[in-house]
């Protein structure tokens, strides 16, 4: 099983900015890909971006130029860097790991901008 734990989220006013962090644990070692969704109220979760086990990424073209992941795997730790936050950002943002043919969920953290 692995565990993912999001944090960082909170409150921002637009075009503030927040880190969100997602640390793994338990047998998290041979995780792959890792992603970030997100979720706003009344809308279906959708990919914001995503990051190889080898540093390739990929982002969704509403956050481009905007967001930033990255990965650190020593510490078994994803980042994802927002900028230039609109109040459209505001939604529960879920880190996700896939690991051979299972795919692992974390609980999610609030991102919400607003001035």
């Amino acid at each position: 099983q692995v565990q993912l734990v999001e944090s960082g989220g909170g409150l921002v006013q637009p075009g503030g900015s927040l880190r969100l962090s997602c640390v793994a644990s338990g047998s998290s070692a041979g995780i792959s890909d890792m992603s970030w969704y997100r979720q706003a109220p009344g809308q279906q979760r959708e990919l914001v971006a995503v990051i190889s086990s080898g540093g390739s990424t990929d982002y969704a073209d509403s956050v481009k130029g905007r967001f930033t992941i990255s990965r650190d795997n020593a510490k078994k730790t994803m980042y994802l860097q927002m900028n230039s936050l609109k109040p459209e950002d505001t939604a529960v943002y879920y880190c996700n790991a896939r690991k051979l043919l299972r795919i692992y969920w974390g609980q999610g953290t609030q991102a919400t901008v607003s001035s």
